[in-house]
């Protein structure tokens, strides 16, 4: 009896499709068990667990709880249980896999994100501010900590902490500006490989979280808030009569700026030089140079452009300074 042509393509699809499944399947699990293999303090049977749980993640669809991990995996439910009790470095396991599939040029990013959750017994929950929503919400929140590859525009995901919320530790006088630098602070040997720069949003440029960065040694590249309120120093004679001496004189207008705050001054305990760098669109610096200084800029600055534009491929950046 000859097989009716529609099936027989259809079967055959089928089969490309499973091949091709199979493959996937294989070179993902050669992946994750070459990671392993650099993460220190994990045994084998420790490793192979992992392995079942990271290919779980990437093939269960929609919500992923420990019912749903027995159904689909080769264990118990009560053993993903116990099993998720026991701690893993995924800081460690993340920054390997950066490393060896990044161009190794990266910038760490810090951003919480919101997570909605009702109840009031799940432990973390509190209200937090989305800045999607521009309101107070009730819920949870993770402090995502990234790796952002320069030269590929893509980032790789490092480690999600929860904020403990306002129940955390009643003993505790941190704020939550201190909490979240504390939470790169706690992780600064596994940054520091990676990275001395990190990104945070408008909310971070403030004292405790700034101090915190510039304790570990990094540099934070941010911006100020919209109603940042910014005064200058009072530089003149105090009057002397009793109360507070004046520390500000008006506050700052950057439309207007005094110039009698800002000035020229000729260094002679340092080296002068000339920085050029080249940066692509968002920012980032493609190349530099350091050229030597005391030179007029009208008589070098055409030669130093064409140095820049030899070294990097043109369309980088158009913009130097």
């Amino acid at each position: 009896m000859i097989k009716p042509p529609r099936i027989s393509i259809l079967r055959e699809f089928t089969r490309s499709i499973s091949s091709m499944i199979l493959k996937g399947y294989i070179s993902y699990k050669q992946l994750i068990y070459s990671m392993l293999d650099k993460t220190a303090n994990i045994n084998k049977w420790r490793k192979d667990f992992m392995i079942e749980v990271f290919m779980l993640f990437l093939s269960i669809k929609g919500r992923i709880n420990f019912f749903q991990l027995e159904r689909y995996g080769q264990f118990c439910e009560q053993r993903y249980r116990q099993q998720f009790e026991k701690p893993f470095d995924f800081m460690e396991f993340n920054k390997q896999l950066a490393i060896s599939n990044g161009s190794g040029r990266f910038v760490i990013a810090f951003d919480p994100s919101y997570i909605s959750k009702y109840g009031k017994l799940t432990p973390g929950v509190d209200r937090y501010w989305p800045g999607c929503a521009q309101a107070s919400k009730w819920g949870l929140e993770i402090s995502g900590i990234a790796a952002i590859d320069v030269d590929n525009d893509f980032a790789f995901h490092l480690e999600a902490v929860q904020t403990p919320g306002s129940k955390g530790d009643p003993k505790s006088d941190e704020n939550l500006l201190d909490w979240y630098g504390n939470v790169l602070f706690e992780r600064k040997d596994t940054l520091l490989q990676l990275s001395t720069y990190v990104v945070a949003d408008a909310f971070f440029a403030k004292k405790p979280f700034v101090d915190k960065v510039l304790a570990i040694e990094m540099h934070l590249i941010s911006r100020l808030r919209d109603d940042a309120d910014l005064k200058y120093l009072f530089r003149g004679e105090q009057t002397g009569r009793k109360g507070r001496p004046r520390k500000h004189e008006g506050k700052i207008d950057w439309a207007n700026l005094n110039q009698d705050y800002s000035r020229l001054e000729k260094r002679k305990d340092a080296r002068l030089v000339t920085l050029a760098q080249v940066v692509n669109v968002e920012g980032f610096v493609k190349y530099s140079r350091i050229y030597r200084g005391n030179i007029g800029e009208t008589t070098t600055l055409e030669g130093i452009i064409d140095g820049l534009s030899a070294q990097t491929s043109g369309t980088a950046a158009n913009r130097w300074w």
